[in-house]
């Protein structure tokens, strides 16, 4: 396999996008990607609708899902899953348990963001919802700027919910060993989703990416949508140290609210061995 232009990391309505998954599918294929990974959060449900529309517009896809896990201290790490079989029953049984403590969070951080002197919260975040059961930060944050508390959904997050700030709540998700192992179990390839984006120590990246090996995971992110060219050549440095195989990605949430729309990327740097070369055509 040998594509010109893969986006292997993008969300849909089932989670926090803004596009259902058939919509995230002509996007991408109206863009010239020509291998797509829809990845939503915990969840697995738009595969379905991605898959079929995919196929119906000649262009190669690949089941996802993006775990949230959490590691280290009160650090929430995303690992994105490839080509998977989303009926693997440890999988699914995984990511029901992983969604199961987003309602009682989104209630705390309500509680929290209320304390800041924003009231109805929970309620203007369950607007932008598709599936209550997958209420998340990105919800709140679109809350916040309909409100006006932000010009942008990038600036809530600085200012208001990420670590140490009013809007944030810890919250316990799967151990990294445990979303390695559902994903490997279900045929598929772990890879560290946006690693630029974590607040870690260049000690605590390390140690990361070692534990990350040493349990089964594969992959990492050398392109992302939030990536400059210095995490490029940064993050293909880590690539080629660890043997880990190199993903290229958006991270695409919806128009106007993302780093990089779908396909939108540069390429992979030379000398690295693309995720998709373990796939057979």
């Amino acid at each position: 396999m040998n594509p010109v232009n893969p986006d292997l990391h993008c969300h849909s309505t089932v989670s926090d996008g803004l596009l259902a998954p058939a919509a995230v599918v002509e996007r991408a294929h109206a863009n010239g990607v020509d291998l797509l990974a829809l990845t939503d959060h915990d969840e697995i449900g738009g595969l379905d609708e991605a898959a079929a529309t995919a196929a119906a517009l000649g262009l190669r896809f690949v089941t996802g899902v993006e775990i949230s896990v959490s590691w280290g201290d009160d650090h929430t790490i995303h690992i994105v899953g490839l080509n998977i079989d989303p009926r693997d029953a440890t999988l699914v049984a995984g990511l029901e348990r992983v969604r199961s403590g987003r309602d009682a969070r989104a209630v705390l951080m309500a509680e929290e963001l209320a304390k800041a002197g924003i009231d109805g919260a929970y309620e203007g975040a369950l607007k932008y919802v598709g599936n209550p059961a997958l209420i998340s930060r990105s919800h709140f944050a679109r809350y916040l700027v309909e409100r006006g508390f932000a010009p942008d959904v990038k600036t809530v997050f600085e200012h208001w919910l990420a670590r140490g700030k009013p809007g944030y709540v810890r919250h316990a998700w799967a151990e990294l060993a445990e979303a390695v192992g559902w994903i490997r179990g279900a045929g598929g390839i772990a890879v560290i989703a946006h690693p630029g984006r974590y607040r870690l120590s260049a000690t605590e990246r390390r140690t990361l990416y070692r534990a990350f090996k040493d349990c089964g995971g594969q992959g990492i992110e050398v392109v992302s949508g939030a990536g400059a060219d210095a995490d490029i050549r940064e993050f293909a440095a880590i690539a080629r140290e660890f043997g880990f195989l190199a993903s290229r990605a958006s991270d695409f949430h919806g128009p106007g609210e993302s780093y990089a729309d779908l396909g939108r990327l540069p390429a992979l740097p030379e000398g690295l061995d693309p995720v998709w070369s373990a796939w057979e055509d």
